[in-house]
């Protein structure tokens, strides 16, 4: 058999284009803000940039390296820009992408504790590290009935609760027999869609997830949860999980945890906390006040990928109760047996979602822990916090503008008063310039744009420089219209 063109790289080969790739990703942080934050590109555009077929014959490292320049980053949108505002951020660092790269040249399969013992016993002491680290109950800690995994994202947290929940609900019944159309879970007008998600994948379907009103706030109204809660006992259904966001996507509203957790022991309904996002700023004990009550919960999560500077994708689910979880989701074939999961002395991360197989993630969280400190990660968050409070002054100074609501953290939701068509219009704009990307939400049957400040390199000055490209869009748009 004649040897291919392009064998495996020798170990100075890898070292060279090693080099070389990390030298890309420098020049391409260093070039960031030359981009247009969202990608101009039109659909099909990147598709038409590429081969029509693979190559038969292994082409150079150069010539690959080379495309990414040519064909790939016209397609991207800059995560990383500075100037990058819109939806909530997913944010990563120095330390994390390094940690990241030695996991993927390890290339651990951390399925079970015997499949690479590192793997686990590093992801439940940081995990353990993190309870600590947000103020959160010592029910999360592996040292107590409970503990934390890493999923990929909430959305696979909020599948998990929602299944673990709907087991003990039906003393484990709907594993072994199938399901009953009775189950009703209750979350916010206002929560994630990964939560009517989750009710489609567990069986428990769309319309078994009662969408409960909100305040003026926009956070969920404990009275009208618990009004649904007994009118459907009454009707003959079974209440078994709430999900109560602390951050939600469009406003960052905080539902009342303590009050939620209270209706939830009463009615023994499973409740999961959905902190994706605003968890990471209990880092700081001033805000704090976004887990008030979340000792009262039987599941937690928040995505150090979001706001931790930790590259995608890292969640953070925690389980009062590890057997509950556990016996939800445990199948131990012949093949996956071995003495130290037999000996019941060790933690085998497959027990705990859905997917067998499992990457090295807590590496990188290590990483970016280690190299920022608690008070290195707290000296950004209280920056961003600083900068949306900022940006809240200039809106409310700016008789041009309003607030949709007043802000909890690093999001900033506003719109101009002139309608929605104006506003969508403004927002095309903005991002059209590639200057800035902002996104949008509906508020009380408003569209409103939404400004999220997290993006790990922000200052001061790209956020005066997004109000005043704003500002500006909006007296161009206003002049014409005018005309």
């Amino acid at each position: 058999m004649t040897e291919p063109s392009a064998p495996l790289f020798s170990p100075e080969e890898f070292r060279k284009y090693g080099y070389a790739t990390i030298d890309w990703i420098v020049e391409y942080y260093k070039n960031i803000e030359s981009f247009p934050v969202l990608s101009q590109a039109h659909p099909g555009d990147i598709r038409a940039s590429l081969a029509s077929s693979p190559p038969e014959i292994g082409e150079s490292f150069e010539t690959i390296l080379n495309d990414m320049d040519r064909i790939i980053l016209p397609g991207i949108t800059h995560w990383q820009s500075p100037n990058f505002f819109a939806y909530f951020p997913s944010n990563t660092s120095t330390a994390s992408l390094l940690g990241d790269f030695l996991s993927s040249g390890l290339g651990v399969q951390g399925m079970l504790w015997a499949t690479s013992p590192a793997c686990t016993e590093l992801e439940t002491h940081v995990l353990d590290w993190l309870v600590d680290m947000l103020g959160l109950p010592e029910q999360f800690k592996s040292t107590s009935a409970g503990g934390g995994v890493i999923q990929d994202t909430a959305s696979s947290s909020a599948v998990c609760a929602m299944l673990a929940a709907r087991e003990r609900a039906t003393n484990f019944e709907m594993n072994l027999h199938g399901g009953t159309g009775k189950l009703v879970a209750y979350t916010s007008t206002q929560a994630h869609s990964s939560i009517e998600k989750a009710a489609k994948i567990t069986g428990i379907g769309s319309k078994n997830l009662k969408l409960i009103e909100v305040d003026e706030k926009f956070a969920m109204k404990p009275d009208a949860l618990s009004k649904q809660i007994k009118a459907d006992r009454q009707s003959g259904l079974i209440p078994f999980f709430v999900c109560a966001t602390v951050g939600t996507t469009s406003s960052t509203a905080i539902d009342p945890v303590q009050e939620i957790g209270t209706i939830c022991k009463q009615e023994s309904v499973w409740l999961h906390v959905d902190a994706a996002m605003c968890g990471t700023a209990a880092i700081c004990p001033e805000f704090r006040f976004i887990h008030t009550g979340v000792e009262l919960a039987d599941s937690y999560c928040f995505n150090p990928h979001k706001w931790m500077f930790t590259n995608f994708d890292c969640d953070c689910f925690y389980v009062a109760d590890r057997t509950t979880l556990i016996k939800t989701l445990s199948v131990l074939p012949e093949y996956l047996k071995n003495a130290a999961t037999e000996s019941g002395a060790v933690i085998d991360y497959r027990d705990w979602h859905i997917q067998l197989g499992r990457r090295f993630r807590s590496l990188k969280l290590w990483f970016v822990i280690r190299h920022y400190g608690i008070e290195g990660l707290q000296f950004l968050i209280r920056k961003h916090v600083a900068l949306a409070r900022k940006l809240t002054e200039w809106v409310r100074a700016d008789k041009r503008f309003e607030l949709a609501v007043e802000p909890v953290l690093n999001l900033v939701c506003f719109r101009y008063k002139r309608g929605d068509a104006f506003n969508k219009e403004l927002l095309e704009r903005l991002n059209k310039s590639g200057r800035l990307y902002v996104t949008h939400t509906v508020l009380d049957g408003k569209y409103t744009l939404r400004l999220c400040i997290g993006q790990t390199n922000t200052q001061d000055r790209h956020v005066e420089g997004a109000w005043s490209e704003i500002r500006e869009t909006a007296e161009k748009i206003t002049l014409r219209n005018e005309r």
